[in-house]
This record gives C-alpha cells, structure tokens and sequence, in this order.
C-alpha cells in the first residue's frame, strides 16, 4: 500500500473544500474519503473522473441520498488521529511559525517522525 501526502496551507478562514480540487488532481487513488463538507457535485465528479470510488456521506440537505461505504468511511479516523497527533505538537498546534514556509516545514518534520514513529 502507497500513501501520499498533500499539505495546502491557507489562511485561516478558507475553507477545506475549496481546495478539494488541488489536493486530488492528479493522484492515482481507488477511493476519496471525506466528511460531508466535501460533499458537492464538482469534488465528486472531479473524483470519478480520475476513477476514484467516492466514499462521503451525503449532507442533509441533498435531495437524493447517494449510498457510500459505511465500513470503508470508518477509516477516515485514520486522518483524523494524523491531525490530532499533528496538533500535539505545541509549535503547530499554536502556529509559532510567523511564515508559510516555516509553518509547512514543521509540519512535514512533524509527519516524518510519526512515520518513523519517534515521538
């Protein structure tokens, strides 16, 4: 199993699925997991249209429910640990970094020693 990783730093009030777009293109996935905030008809076709399985449940305010993977969407927990593990870290958590470089280097150091599980 392959797993890339895709770090967008934006500022504070944007939000995530506005850059939905950039942080798929062009990655080999089977599936796209996300949280409701990402479901809308431009992530979801953008995604089939690279062949990926779309596994994101639908907001409530969808007029037709469209099913997804409930089994596979628990997996999204596993990003959801990566975050907070991140935020663990006081320096990222409180963003000491006064520029974007500086910030997304702390946070790419912060990802390698989760991998090489050092804490």
């Amino acid at each position: 199993m392959v797993f890339r990783v895709r770090i967008i730093i934006t500022d504070g009030t944007t939000a995530d699925c506005t850059q939905a777009w950039q942080l798929i293109s062009d990655i080999a996935a089977e599936y796209l997991l996300a949280d409701k905030g990402y479901d809308s008809d431009a992530i979801v076709a953008r995604a089939q249209s690279q062949s990926m399985t779309v596994v994101i449940p639908p907001r409530k305010n969808r007029k037709v429910h469209k099913g997804y993977d409930k089994d596979l969407y628990k997996l999204r927990h596993l990003v959801e640990n990566a975050f907070l593990h991140l935020k663990r870290w006081r320096g990222i958590a409180s963003r000491y970094a006064k520029n974007v470089r500086s910030f997304l280097a702390a946070v790419k150091i912060r990802c390698i020693a989760l991998w090489a599980n050092i804490s």
